[in-house]
């Protein structure tokens, strides 16, 4: 906070630093007096992992106090084979849980996280955990602060700080000094703070703190996120108080009995707890985390990286994936393949004025909005440069208004309004006649028909002012189209067929209009049951939300509030959703998912939203994840059902005889070794083939079903 109040040449100098950035040599020197630029690493030590077996294992602590007791009364044999079954199953919940730790470890650095700097005034892109001290980063939409930065230089600088504060109103940033120090983080206008996330405009800073010592570095333990509750994880959950409670009160029973028949009070106890132990399928945390350990590594082999392993589950449950139409039914790599004026001739002067009202930041790199991006690239390929005129204002593209709109003046000239959009919002801001607005509308149909995407350009001469809105864009002359093309993926069709097989419904939620969106996913194979735009959405009652969100599945020209609206209703209407985002304006959606997927070439703050990370943007390689999902979930029931099947039915057979003869039927001893010989040999049951009919469906967890079948296990085991 020191650096905010101080000049950008003071800041610089205080940093030892310069704007062109550190050499190698000084940056490799700050690291080793500095650090790495990263955080405590708060994932589970050894010792957390082996107290987690002692102290989430009840019957372990009380079979551990029977061995103890044996051991001191004589019964020696039976001590050392109670206490040996309890050190096999706490070591081997411990290994497991270690294994699986380290599988998801292994999995996160296939998802680097890299920032842009400046080395000697030249653009490199670093890991996030070498930068250092003194550093020049360069900000862009989309990038996730690599660590606390005083800004230097700014453009339309708007950061998103929730990680920070909880508000998610973004900041405009700039680089001017606080006239006086400020506590608040939202008052440090001119720093940028790790964690937090540029939403527009760019900027650049100079590193000055890293790791432990940011403002987020010291909050992180705190704020660090829990494992999200998965509905399988409740349902072991309530499963698991139903065994507890049925344990006690047949160990209680038992155990009375017993000492009333005349048995051994000792003898009795630890028979009754030998037949809580035989009840307990004890082998089912290490089950459900090799379940999800292989089932996260062969998930990777298919390029597709679970962040969280109890992700895995939700991903096999998923009954609904929302997508938008860009990169996964269609290439992603969007094209210009035309620009015409209104008389339908080709006019290169078109470009010329896109690309003077264009967000794209050319780097080392063109990053920004992905049809900016595309002039861009078009205009090096064509080698047509933006003219050199003073840029005065610019609005980004805003998903409300669908324009975006700059003021630029040429030398000597008058200040030129360029507006690019929507063409069906911008021809509504245009003087033309009836007639020209007519020959717009039916030349833009029957672009989008063939699932072209268009966009408008219009300009009008503008007075100088001290800022411009909205409201400026009226009487415009409309000057043209330019017009991209987005070849859909030649897989979709196949993955698409899948899905169905799999019974996961496919809802595309885009911004592009109706006609292309609908064009595009008939064109890909996919039926469309009904087509709705955000602004007849807008419209609607919840009831009439609710039931619309289940009958239609393509949605156009939505905004990201809409977006996050229709995973809410559709989660609300019992469906288990699944939602790909790469962008900005997907991380509200990316949390809101009972499955957040992102991709590897993603803005960072996307990938750290998601739970599921591709390493390849194609439906294909997320029905393999669904499919594996889905095993994993039926061989988890499995073990539930076989092993709590055959040990209730032999501890209630065992428990009953000990009622009618003269003496115990089985030694607790025998009752342990017996019960723990059987469970190990269900572990390999996490790797067992499952029937192709049991994964044709998205599997829930329920508990009284799943009641009902160990019912009839146990009934089966008495009739046998």
């Amino acid at each position: 906070m020191e650096y905010s109040t101080i000049a950008n040449e003071e800041v610089l100098q205080k940093g030892k630093s310069r704007l062109e950035g550190l050499s190698e040599t000084e940056a490799t020197q700050r690291n080793k007096q500095y650090g790495r630029n990263q955080l405590k690493d708060y994932r589970p030590t050894v010792f957390l992992i082996f107290w987690r077996q002692i102290s989430g294992n009840p019957l372990a602590l009380i079979l551990s106090v029977a061995a103890a007791v044996s051991f001191f009364t004589g019964d020696h044999n039976t001590a050392y084979y109670v206490i040996s079954m309890v050190i096999l199953s706490l070591f081997l919940g411990f290994w497991n849980e270690y294994s699986a730790e380290k599988t998801v470890e292994a999995l996160l650095a296939k998802i680097s996280l890299t920032a842009l700097v400046l080395r000697n005034g030249d653009k490199r892109e670093i890991l996030v955990s070498k930068l250092t001290l003194g550093d020049i980063v360069l900000l862009s939409p989309g990038s996730i602060v690599p660590a606390d930065l005083r800004l230097i230089q700014t453009e339309n600088l708007e950061i998103n700080e929730s990680a920070l504060t909880g508000e998610s109103l973004p900041l405009f940033k700039n680089s001017d000094p606080l006239l006086r120090k400020e506590q608040e983080i939202t008052k440090l206008l001119n720093l940028a703070f790790m964690g937090t996330a540029v939403t527009e405009g760019s900027g650049i800073g100079m590193v000055v703190a890293i790791g432990q010592d940011t403002e987020f570095g010291k909050i992180a333990k705190s704020v660090a996120t829990a494992r999200p509750v998965t509905k399988f994880q409740q349902g072991l959950g309530s499963f698991g108080v139903l065994i507890v409670k049925t344990i006690i009160v047949l160990t209680i029973i038992v155990f009375l009995v017993n000492a009333f028949l005349g048995h051994q009070w000792l003898t009795s106890l630890l028979f009754s707890l030998a037949i809580a132990v035989g009840l307990t399928p004890e082998l089912l945390p290490i089950i459900v985390t090799v379940g999800l350990s292989r089932g996260a590594k062969k998930m990777a082999k298919k390029e597709v990286i679970t962040k969280q392993l109890v992700a895995i589950e939700n991903l096999g449950n998923m009954d609904i994936l929302c997508t938008d139409k860009t990169g996964t039914l269609t290439e992603g790599s969007i094209k210009v393949i035309g620009h015409f004026d209104l008389a339908g001739k080709d006019d290169a002067h078109l470009l010329e004025l896109a690309l003077l009202c264009n967000s794209a930041l050319v780097r080392h790199k063109i990053t920004g909005n992905s049809i900016d991006v595309a002039l861009c690239q078009h205009a090096i390929k064509e080698k047509i440069k933006a003219p050199a005129w003073q840029k005065i204002f610019e609005e980004p593209f805003n998903f409300e208004t669908q324009v975006m709109y700059s003021v630029v003046k040429k030398p000597g000239g008058k200040p030129l309004l360029i507006v690019k959009g929507a063409p069906e919002k911008i021809i509504k801001k245009c003087m033309e006649s009836h007639l020209a607005e007519k020959k717009v509308n039916e030349r833009f149909t029957e672009l989008s028909k063939q699932g072209l995407r268009v966009i408008a350009l219009a300009t009008r001469e503008i007075k100088l002012q001290d800022r411009y809105s909205f409201d400026d864009l009226k009487d415009l002359t409309f000057r043209g189209f330019i017009i991209l093309s987005d070849i859909p993926k030649a897989s979709v069709k196949s993955a698409l067929d899948r899905f169905n097989l799999l019974g996961v419904g496919i809802k595309v939620i885009t911004g592009d209009n109706e006609i292309v969106a609908e064009a595009v996913c008939k064109e890909v194979g996919m039926k469309v049951t009904g087509v709705i735009t955000g602004e007849k959405l807008a419209r609607l009652s919840h009831v009439e939300l609710a039931k619309t969100v289940n009958e239609i599945n393509v949605f156009a020209r939505i905004s990201p509030e809409q977006k996050l609206l229709i995973l809410k209703t559709l989660r609300d209407n019992g469906h288990t959703v699944g939602f790909i985002g790469d962008g900005v304006n997907d991380v509200p959606s990316l949390h809101c998912a009972d499955v957040g997927i992102s991709v590897n070439t993603a803005v960072d703050v996307a990938k750290d939203a998601a739970q599921v990370v591709l390493l390849r943007k194609d439906l294909g390689v997320i029905v393999s994840g669904i499919e594996e999902g889905r095993r994993t979930f039926v061989n988890t029931l499995k073990y539930i059902l076989m092993g709590a099947g055959s040990n209730f039915g032999e501890m209630l057979s065992a428990a009953g005889a000990s009622f009618f003869l003269p003496f115990l039927p089985m030694s607790p001893a025998q009752i342990l070794l017996e019960n723990g010989l059987y469970d190990l040999s269900q572990i390999p049951i996490t790797s067992d083939r499952v029937d192709e009919e049991l994964t044709t469906k998205p599997k829930n967890w329920d508990m009284w079903l799943n009641c009902k079948k160990l019912l009839l296990k146990v009934a089966d085991y008495h009739i046998l």
